[in-house]
């Protein structure tokens, strides 16, 4: 799982993404994104002010999928640099850096993740119950790992991420060992037959099944430029851009993720934070790489 902050991709495969005819397109909205990502991809996690600001403008004719990647399986390899734990803990911090996205690699010395897989299972088991929600739990099991430095593989972790987004957790529990698992199983066998070589990978497919590929991380215009090229008649939302506004959307926000939904100047950004952190609007989780704010 070599994860490259210069290429802004995570290595899995071999080959290149190819066309999707093998989808079968379901959506209510002219345009589904078949996004594949994975728990522990430090470029997916790059990819969420952009993910979050396109769900905003183009929300209205797009449905976002989410599939799993299975980025680390296991151990077993020795490729580009990257053959233990520690070695991905000092990519974290230079990707934290590359991405202005907070990540501590102190778990992966402290505690570190063994395989990707069991939180990959416990997000396909959540997805049953709601995609909504099933999101939810996906990034607050990246933000107890990047930021809080828990081990999401670890069951204990898993629930107290279910815990904060309301999941029922015997059920969650139950999921995981029956049909989460063989969803998750699912997930890898469509990422085989596409071709996925990387993560962030990210599918646009119209309803007669055109579709545009954007591969790894790339800037904002990658991916608004992939949805006018398979549905061109089309125009971007217009969405509340006060702080009030987006965070009543996302209910906890990064400064990077703050200044790409509100447009403000990313230097501006943490200063306007901390006053509403100064005057009881938000809370703040503050760590050496950057600070997560939260809505009260």
């Amino acid at each position: 799982m070599p994860c490259k902050p210069e290429t802004g991709v995570c290595e899995i495969a071999a080959g290149e993404p190819n066309e999707t005819q093998q989808i079968d397109f379901k959506s209510v909205k002219p345009i589904k994104v078949v996004y594949f990502t994975d728990p522990i991809c430090s470029a997916c996690w790059g990819l969420e002010p952009l993910l979050r600001k396109l769900k905003l403008e183009y929300g209205h004719i797009l449905d976002v999928e989410y599939h799993m990647g299975g980025l680390l399986k296991d151990w077993s390899y020795n490729k580009d640099g990257i053959s233990s734990p520690s070695d991905v803990a000092k990519h974290w911090e230079e990707a934290s850096e590359t991405y202005d996205m907070p990540m501590l690699g102190d778990v992966m010395l402290d505690d570190p993740i063994m395989s990707s897989y069991p939180p990959s299972i416990a997000f396909k088991a959540a997805q049953i119950k709601s995609e909504a929600t099933a999101i939810n739990f996906l990034r607050t099991m990246r933000e107890m790992l990047y930021l809080e430095k828990k081990n999401i593989e670890k069951w204990e972790f898993q629930k107290e991420a279910a815990q904060r987004v309301g999941l029922d957790i015997s059920k969650l529990q139950k999921d995981m060992e029956l049909e989460g698992k063989t969803n998750f199983e699912n997930d890898l066998k469509l990422r085989q037959t596409m071709q996925v070589r990387g993560l962030p990978t990210l599918f646009f497919i119209n309803s007669e099944g055109k579709s545009e590929i954007v591969f790894a991380l790339r800037p904002y215009s990658f991916m608004e430029k992939a949805v006018l090229k398979v549905y061109a008649d089309t125009h971007k939302q217009q969405y509340d851009t006060s702080w009030q506004g987006v965070f009543s959307v996302y209910p906890t926000l990064t400064s990077r993720e703050f200044a790409e939904l509100t447009d403000t100047d990313r230097i501006k950004v943490d200063a306007v934070l901390q006053e509403l952190v100064a005057k009881g609007e938000l809370s703040v989780f503050t760590t050496r790489n950057g600070n997560l704010y939260i809505r009260k």
